[in-house]
């Protein structure tokens, strides 16, 4: 019995009691365990407690500041496993122990592992530990985000830990003798880790750097030449000395060498002094702001000559064509003279029965230019199909009529009908009966055209034209009067050439309208608000500022309608609205856009083409499709000033080797 008890001690001693104790420390641990798994919602791991004992003491180790003094300090333990075999089935990294072991009165040991996380001590509360754990868990959750770079998954796995191990120590670590430790191990391990791939990159990087100095060498000279070639430089004689025997130098330090290691030792010292010298070039050039002050003088001067002489210009472009060349003015001299030597019977024109027939083809032509009323008639009349049913009017001034006469007395227009009619010869049309006329001879009128002391003004310029006073002018709102027994003319302006056959327009149905023209809505300038001032109620309630133009020049007037409509008050009632020239200020344009708005029919434009007088720019196959070709604007094709490759279709229909021509020196 007695040996029975002893066994059973012995057997209590050397068994239960070791299983008693190795189950509640594995309760303990396992507690610690599912609190730190709690707190670590993205990472759990299970890892393996280990004790370390020192010289037989307790010791422990913790990052965090020890509460008493008087407790021995043991040195902190870091252990780092690449490839630990060790760990739990869960856990798939490298496992830093720490073991702490406390008095007697603590015994049980409380170790709480993490991913590369020392232990805390087991007198510190259990909320603060939990804390501790958190904070350390969420580094790593933060450091596991990061993608590595590396090639392998070992690798990968080692900067991971490294990264959580710097937030750890940054986060939890109030010892900067462990940090400074720790951030040096880390280094060292990021170094050996770096990528492969890397690496030859900055081998390269490396290798590029030596041929720095070469390249700044060659890049001196480059600037030192562009210094010699400056104005600035060539007007210091001693800089550009300097200049040169610098550029000498930084020559014969080069060489040959391509790299840097081949140069020589005095090359450094070359490269210094040619930077001086070139800080010395940059110092001595133009001062920038002075410059663009000389700049803008310079331009503000050319842009003040470049006015005065388009002054002049207009004001010379003006005067050459309301001036006559002596060629045109020695012309009707001539025939004037020829003409009063004829006999009276010989000094009327053929099949003046034809004159008022309205199935014949009548054209209206108001003209002081005997050689230009010649081109019209001889253009016309080359191209036309039957030109025994052409009948030209022919209406000039008292100075032009004899030899208007005289001209197509020699040059008959073949079996074409001529007639030609001197202003003065219509009675009716007086100053009692036309506005115009009245206004046109009153002394405002002349001093708005031509008064002296206005010259200076460029605006002024255009209106001093003697056709703006010329009744002539004005003629082409009197149609139906001057031909009283017809039903449609044509009017032809005198700076025209006839390309085709026009009789197709005498069959054309106007739809009811007075005047048939070509619209010019092309352009901007072409439009009602160009010609007429719509700044005046009179004209801003009644027009469209919008309206498109039309031009004169080839018109065909229905005359019936004319008639009907009574389009010669609607005229003479505009005219006598602008007695003070506030609706508009020259020309026969606006008062004709005013007279026939919404009574005129546009025709196709291949009919009349505009702008050869002013426009050197007009397309030319527009020109060789047109029926009537106009050289409006002051460039006629008599003149000089006339645009030279317009010339030709003008001239085609001059006989310069007339007599007449030869005479007064007339040539192409």
């Amino acid at each position: 019995m007695m040996v029975r008890n002893v066994v059973i001690g012995m057997l209590f001693v050397t068994v239960i009691a070791p299983i008693v104790l190795y189950t509640d420390r594995l309760g303990t641990f396992t507690t610690s365990s599912s609190s730190s798994s709690s707190s670590s919602s993205s990472n759990e791991f299970v890892e393996d407690v280990t004790a370390f004992a020192f010289n037989g003491d307790s010791g422990r180790l913790n990052v965090l500041p020890q509460e008493s003094s008087a407790k021995i300090k043991e040195p902190i333990g870091v252990v780092y496993s690449d490839n630990s075999t060790q760990s739990l089935p869960n856990s798939g990294e490298a496992v830093e122990e720490s073991s702490a072991v406390g008095n007697s009165e603590q015994e049980e040991s409380r170790e709480h592992a993490s991913a590369r996380v020392l232990s805390a001590t087991n007198d510190e509360k259990h909320s603060q530990r939990d804390t501790t754990i958190k904070q350390v868990t969420d580094g790593v959750q933060e450091g596991n985000q990061v993608k590595p770079d590396a090639d392998s998954e070992g690798e990968s796995k080692e900067e991971t830990a490294t990264d959580a191990e710097s937030n750890e120590f940054h986060d939890v670590s109030g010892n900067t003798e462990v940090k400074r430790e720790q951030s040096t191990e880390r280094s060292g391990r990021v170094d050996k880790r770096e990528p492969a791939k890397s690496r030859p990159e900055k081998q390269n990087e490396r290798a590029t750097i030596p041929d720095a100095r070469v390249r700044h060498l060659k890049d001196q000279l480059v600037r030192a030449r562009v210094y010699l070639s400056l104005p600035a430089t060539r007007n210091s004689p001693h800089f550009t000395r300097e200049l040169r025997l610098r550029m000498k130098e930084v020559q014969r330090a080069l060489g040959d060498a391509s790299r840097d290691s081949e140069l020589g030792r005095n090359a450094y010292d070359k490269l210094k002094a040619m930077e001086q010298t070139l800080t010395k070039g940059k110092q001595i050039q133009d001062d920038c702001a002075a410059a663009v002050k000389k700049l803008r003088a310079m331009l503000h001067s050319t842009e003040e000559q470049l006015r005065v002489h388009k002054k002049q210009t207009l004001f010379l472009t003006q005067l050459t064509a309301k001036t006559l060349p002596k060629g045109l003015h020695c012309l009707p001299l001539r025939l004037t003279t020829e003409y009063y030597t004829l006999n009276t019977s010989e000094q009327h024109f053929p099949n003046q029965d034809k004159l008022e027939d309205p199935q014949l083809y009548h054209y209206a032509l108001f003209s002081d230019n005997v050689l230009a009323a010649a081109v019209v008639v001889n253009s016309t009349i080359t191209h036309a199909k039957d030109p025994a049913k052409h009948v030209f009017h022919v209406v000039t001034d008292r100075l032009n009529y004899a030899a208007m006469r005289m001209w197509f007395l020699v040059n008959p227009p073949g079996k074409a009908t001529i007639q030609v009619q001197n202003i003065e010869e219509f009675t009716w049309l007086n100053a009692s009966y036309s506005p115009v006329l009245k206004q046109l001879g009153s002394q405002s009128m002349i001093d708005y055209y031509f008064r002296t002391h206005r010259g200076h003004s460029d605006s002024n310029l255009k209106f001093r034209n003697p056709k703006y006073l010329s009744i002539l002018n004005h003629l082409r709102f009197y149609l139906p009067e001057i031909f009283p027994q017809l039903d449609k003319v044509l009017f032809l302006d005198d700076d025209i050439v006839v390309q085709k056959d026009l009789t197709a327009l005498w069959s054309l149905d106007l739809k009811g309208n007075v005047n048939g023209a070509v619209e010019t809505c092309g352009e901007s300038f072409h439009r009602f608000d160009r010609y007429l001032n719509f700044s005046n109620p009179l004209i801003s309630k009644n027009f469209d500022p919008h309206a498109c133009g039309w031009a004169y020049g080839m018109n065909i007037f229905d005359l019936k309608e004319w008639r009907r409509q009574n389009i010669t008050d609607v005229y003479h009632t505009w005219q006598k609205l602008n007695h003070d020239r506030q609706l508009w200020k020259l020309g026969t344009l606006p008062p004709g856009l005013i007279t026939f708005w919404k009574r005129t029919f546009p025709l196709d434009k291949s009919w009349h083409v505009l702008g050869l007088g002013y426009n050197p720019s007009v397309s030319q196959k527009d020109i060789e499709r047109a029926a009537v070709i106009h050289y409006n604007g002051n460039m006629k094709p008599w003149l000089e000033i006339g645009i030279s490759k317009y010339r030709n279709y003008w001239g085609k229909h001059v006989d310069y080797d007339h007599v007449y021509l030869r005479d007064c020196n007339i040539n192409p």
